[in-house]
């Protein structure tokens, strides 16, 4: 069973997917999946390359921004602001629980200059908080959450 939260029009999060799982994300509109979790994270979790696979059979892109433990770079921020960007419909990121897609998302959003509030406002309703991130966000878009 699929887990897909929206976040906004354009991006939903979800927690781990399953090859099966692509062609609910195709009925849903869904023109690209981005994985930020890294092989192997688990012993549990189907390799990236099997959900490629799968998206490419179902017409979907797929791109591949791993975030691991080590927290979030401007490099993967600047990834998924150009994925989200290039994409032709709505985006679904999934990691382990999809908290790492939807703070990677925010950050993006942040650094196109969405306001901070909304940007927590659209995690919030779907299940996540930006806390983690949430000065990092201010920063990218020259607010203060004071």
């Amino acid at each position: 069973m699929t887990d897909f939260r929206k976040i906004d029009d354009g991006f939903y999060a979800s927690p781990q997917i399953n090859p099966a799982d692509v062609s609910q994300a195709a009925a849903m509109g869904i023109t690209l999946i981005v994985n930020n979790r890294p092989d192997d994270e688990s012993a549990d979790q189907p390799a990236g390359a099997e959900i490629e696979s799968a998206a490419r059979a179902a017409g979907l892109r797929y791109v591949a921004i791993p975030v691991t433990h080590a927290g979030f770079s401007l490099e993967q921020v600047d990834a998924l602001e150009n994925a989200i960007a290039s994409a032709d419909g709505p985006v679904l990121g999934f990691c382990r629980s999809g908290t790492r897609s939807t703070l990677l998302w925010a950050m993006a959003e942040a650094k196109r200059g969405r306001d901070p509030d909304e940007i927590a406002a659209c995690a919030e309703a779907g299940g996540y908080s930006i806390a983690p991130v949430r000065p990092t966000i201010d920063m990218l878009t020259g607010q203060s959450s004071d």
